[in-house]
């Protein structure tokens, strides 16, 4: 039997190492055509490259002599090839008869080995042994190099990875990876142009390609490499910004991004709450991935466009979205912390720059058209992707304008107050979260203090649910309420807020997330 180790799973994920010879194919391939390779690239390459090896090795030590079986005759002087012994040859110097009651009459054939050390084995020995099987010796069920590669290649991609991490020899960009000492220089007076070409374009962003016309990098070297080279260059200065969704590089001048994409606008600022999730009821759970804020612990799997949210206070004010797990399910995605795409007005089709940034897990772009649009906090968005790549349709959900009976939050001696008010509205809302805004400078100053002071979340909840009870009739206040009219003062998730409804006993469910205050049994 004919032993292929690359044939075997178990190589491939217990034994597979990747040694300085692999790495060393692998830069051969690369400097070969001059073309940067994904890791998914480079690791079928491998896989056929082993693959392809052991089948070489196997070849030249077949030709060096006959390959042992068991049942086989030999002749002293003979060649012969031991595939257990990893393909080790040896000659015959010795043919005797053999003995074993268990087994008819058969050989036992002496031979010597490089170095002089001699061994026995069996001959002329007619038994049901897996080296007699021809079957094996013809290559019956063996997958070729190209299958091999396409089974294990995504398996070996991740071990790969890791290794050209770090190895200093490789430098990546935008999931290519090439070698770094052949990559084609690019001076600071390439990066200048650069800089020139963007800053002409009002930032960008603008493809790589766009880039290289005036820098005269070398032109026979491939395109593809002077690319790489120069994305590269660009990623190591902090002057540009990588800001391309999956599978693209654009670039951006940094000092020209939004300030409010280059750090986190102050209503969207959120220093982490622990709570307790067992806490919560199943009832409450629910309403907490309904409202789906993006510091919520929740994972949408599939989602149907267009997506629908409700607008909170913070992105209002700000000009956001949430990235939350629904919308990050529509909108681009990529490799950096910030990505540049556009929002078109799904009624006059209008286009307007947006950003994601994901670290702070926001989108950005639309404080003008919320103001243009006059959509209220609590307005219904509804958001799906365009048919051209990298555009994102917004629009409310319209309904004929109205004035209506609203929430309106008012700033009083430094704390938040909210009454009823008849507004103009254009556009249909949630009744559970509308808030009609009044002097955004003295909010923002509540906000301020909030913070400056540390005002925990249990007094906020507590002067919170105070304030909007006397807007109720029947006395009660809807969690949704209250996640939305706190979020004016501090950024928080519902979890934490729902859980000090819970962990403080002076609130009680009556049932569908809605809370009275507790009474208290009077004392005798």
């Amino acid at each position: 039997m004919i032993q292929r180790k690359t044939q075997d799973p178990a190589y491939w994920s217990d034994t597979f190492t990747i040694g300085p010879e692999d790495l060393q194919y692998l830069s051969a391939l690369l400097v070969e055509d001059e073309l940067p390779r994904s890791v998914d690239e480079l690791s079928r390459a491998l896989v056929l490259h082993r693959s392809r090896q052991e089948e070489a090795v196997i070849e030249r030590a077949l030709s060096k002599g006959t390959l042992y079986q068991p049942k086989r005759t030999y002749e002293v002087g003979e060649q012969v090839v031991f595939t257990a012994l990893d393909y080790r040859v040896g000659k015959v110097v010795g043919v005797r008869p053999g003995r074993n009651p268990e087994y008819d009459d058969f050989q036992v054939i002496e031979l010597e080995f490089e170095g002089g050390k001699r061994r026995e084995f069996a001959a002329a020995l007619e038994d049901d042994h897996p080296l007699n099987r021809d079957s094996a010796l013809e290559g019956e069920g063996i997958r070729s190099p190209e299958e091999l590669a396409s089974l294990h290649g995504p398996q070996i991609a991740g071990v790969l990875e890791k290794h050209l991490e770090s190895n200093p020899d490789f430098a990546r960009l935008a999931d290519k990876w090439f070698r770094r000492d052949l990559l084609v220089e690019v001076h600071e007076g390439h990066l200048n142009l650069a800089e020139a070409v963007l800053d002409i374009a009002g930032g960008g962003p603008l493809p790589t390609e766009a880039l290289l016309g005036d820098l005269e990098l070398p032109e026979e070297i491939t395109a593809q490499l002077r690319v790489f080279s120069l994305n590269y260059a660009l990623q190591q200065d902090e002057r540009f910004d990588e800001v391309g969704p999956a599978g693209e590089v654009l670039w951006f001048l940094r000092r020209l991004e939004p300030e409010s994409v280059k750090s986190t606008p102050p209503a969207l600022q959120y220093e982490p709450l622990e709570y307790e999730p067992p806490l919560l009821t199943s009832e409450m759970r629910a309403l907490e991935r309904e409202l789906d804020d993006e510091w919520s612990d929740f994972t949408a799997t599939e989602v149907s466009e267009p997506v629908e949210i409700v607008l909170t206070y913070p992105h209002w004010r700000s000009g956001t979205l949430p990235l939350s797990s629904r919308l990050s399910k529509v909108f681009p995605t990529g490799r950096t912390q910030r990505i540049r795409f556009t929002f078109v007005d799904g009624g006059t089709g209008a286009e307007m720059p947006g950003w994601v940034v994901r670290e702070g897990r926001y989108i950005y772009g639309l404080g003008e058209w919320y103001r243009e649009n006059r959509v209220p906090v609590g307005t219904y968005l509804q958001l799906e992707r365009g048919e051209q790549a990298g555009t994102i349709i917004i629009r409310p959900r319209r309904r004929r304008t109205r004035r209506e009976w609203v929430r309106v939050v008012l700033p009083v001696d430094g704390r938040l107050a909210f009454e009823m008010r008849r507004e103009v509205i254009p556009c249909a809302y949630d009744e559970l979260m509308i808030l009609a805004v009044g002097n955004l400078e003295e909010i923002d100053r509540v906000r301020a203090r909030t913070q400056e002071r540390g005002i925990p979340l249990t007094q906020l909840v507590d002067e919170t649910f105070a304030e909007l009870v006397k807007l109720s009739p029947q006395g009660n206040v809807h969690a949704a309420t209250l996640y939305s009219a706190i979020n004016v003062a501090i950024r928080t998730p519902p979890g934490p807020m729902l859980e000090e409804l819970v962990a403080s006993g002076k609130y009680a469910p009556v049932g569908d997330n809605y809370w009275v205050l507790r009474i208290e049994p009077s004392g005798v």
